[in-house]
Formats: structure tokens, C-alpha cells, sequence
């Protein structure tokens, strides 16, 4: 079995870890992430389960030229399941690198800005799509944020919109290129 980003993974992998941590990040193992994620897929009302991948920045770089033509490291990337399951939503994959330095810039815990990622590609996997949707997602990831005990949603980080209480007023280029 190959997951989406490319790796051969035993069909265990899937039944069992739904968290895959190639690169550590502090505060945060396997079995908490997955909880978050649970919390999050039931908070969004996505049915299926959801595998993680929190790797490097090169990974993910090489994730976003494979799959969405861009030769650029991202934070976080949505793959939903090419087939209809009820069984399984997707997958996401997440830079801790990335994550650590938004955390950094931003005041709060790479923990917490990889939790706030994943929510972020769960809401992709459930349909949303800030580029398109007029601000429902933005609204949407910011309920949930606040419901999952998250700070500064990600779409009002990245459209720099007075009163997320971090970026004052302007996004990194990290982030106005999502």
C-alpha cells in the first residue's frame, strides 16, 4: 500500500497509527495528534479517518511539485481519498519546520501550530476551500479554533486581518503564498 505522499507503508500503518511523525516536534507525539485530529474530523463532521504526515520542509516541497505544480515548500497540503469511502477521508501532510517558525513569529507553541494545520487540512478534506468560498471557511476554521482551544486562525493569519492578535496586520511570504 502507497500512501499519497509517496511512501510504501504496511496496511497495519493505516488500521492502527493515523500519525506519522518523521520529524519531531516538541510537545506533541503520535497518539495526542491523532486525538486532535479525531476531535477535529468529529468537530467538522467529516466522516473517515485521516492519516498525518509531519515532515520536513524538503518533503514537503518535493509534495507540492508532485501534486500541485509548485516548486515550493508549504505548511500544510490536503490529498482527499481518490475514491469514495466512508472508511477514509484523505490524507495531510504538515512541515514541522514551517510550523515551528510560524509558531516562533507568532508566540505560540509548535504544538500548537501543527494542531491548528491539521485543523486546517481537515476542513480541506471536508469540502472547504478558502480561495473559493467568499470567507466560510475562514469563519468556520475560526469557530473550531476557538471550540478546540487553538490560537490565531490560520486563514485570518494569512490575510493579515486586524484583531488576530499576532501578525499585525501582515502576512509572511510563507503564508500569503498558500
Amino acid at each position: 500500500m502507497e500512501a499519497s505522499w509517496g511512501r510504501a507503508l504496511p496496511p497495519s500503518c493505516f488500521l492502527f497509527r493515523m500519525v506519522i511523525l518523521n520529524k519531531r516536534v516538541v510537545g506533541l507525539n503520535e497518539p495526542s495528534l491523532d486525538r486532535f485530529v479525531a476531535r477535529a474530523r468529529r468537530a467538522v463532521g467529516l466522516s473517515g479517518s485521516v492519516t498525518v504526515l509531519i515532515t520536513s520542509s524538503r518533503e514537503m516541497r518535493s509534495l507540492n511539485g508532485r501534486f500541485r505544480g509548485k516548486d515550493k515548500a508549504t505548511d500544510v497540503l490536503s490529498f482527499p481519498a481518490h475514491f469514495e469511502s466512508a472508511r477514509f477521508a484523505g490524507d495531510i501532510a504538515i512541515s514541522a519546520e514551517i510550523a515551528s517558525d510560524n509558531a516562533r513569529r507568532l508566540g505560540h507553541s509548535t504544538a500548537e501550530e501543527v494542531k491548528i494545520l491539521a485543523l486546517h487540512g481537515v476542513l480541506h478534506l471536508a469540502g472547504f476551500d478558502h480561495e473559493a468560498d467568499r470567507g466560510e471557511m475562514a469563519r468556520v476554521e475560526a469557530r473550531l479554533r476557538q471550540k478546540l482551544g487553538l490560537p490565531g486562525a490560520l486563514i485570518a493569519r494569512a490575510a493579515g486581518r486586524p484583531g488576530d492578535g499576532k501578525m499585525g496586520g501582515k502576512a509572511s511570504p510563507k503564508e500569503r503564498a498558500r
